[in-house]
Formats: structure tokens, sequence, C-alpha cells
């Protein structure tokens, strides 16, 4: 199972709060957005991947009050268990919302 992961915080912009191995993250994230980048909801598989985007599930915001999205990328396991946004949320945000809690207010991001 694979999982990127890219969101912002409260007061910090947008960062990779998790990505695979030693590689950079921006060219999976780039193809599997590719095309649906001011989308607010995206479900989109291709090839071996999925990318995933929805609301915070939880309804925070930055501070000037914009709508907080979270990015995903799945690859692996994950991604064919993976067939709508639904399902998408299900599965994926139990693995990042403790995490996500305790990131969202920090005064720093954290890194991945």
């Amino acid at each position: 199972m694979s999982l990127t992961w890219l969101t912002r915080g409260r007061s910090w912009g947008f960062r990779f709060l998790r990505r695979p191995g030693d590689s950079d993250p921006l060219v999976a994230y780039e193809q599997a957005f590719s095309g649906c980048e001011d989308d607010q909801e995206v479900f989109r598989r291709s090839h071996d991947a999925v990318a995933l985007r929805f609301p915070d599930p939880e309804g925070r915001k930055d501070e000037a009050g914009r709508p907080i999205a979270h990015d995903f990328v799945l690859t692996g396991t994950l991604a064919t268990e993976v067939n709508s946004i639904e399902e998408g949320i299900s599965r994926v945000w139990p693995l990042v919302q403790d995490e996500y809690a305790q990131a969202y207010d920090a005064a720093t991001p954290p890194s991945a």
C-alpha cells in the first residue's frame, strides 16, 4: 500500500504530509491530478494509481476561511480497494485523521 497525502493546515500552506519512499512525490501527484487541479472533489483512476480529493470531513478551514481539502495519490492494494470518493473517505481518512488533528493547529507544518 502506498499513500501520498497533500493538504494544508489552519496557518500553513500545502505540504506533503506523507509520501512513499525517498522519491519526490510531486511528479506522481501532478500526473494523478492532471486536468482536475481545480475540482473540489476528485476520484480518478489512471493506470495503477488513484487520485482522491475530498474536503476535510470535520469541516476545518484555514485562517482565510477557505475549506481544507485533502489530496491523496493511492497505489498498490489501497488503490484497488477504493472505487469512489465515499469509499476513499471511509478507507483513507481513518488512516490519517489523528495525525491531521494534531497537525492542523500547529504553528509550523509537519514534515513528511
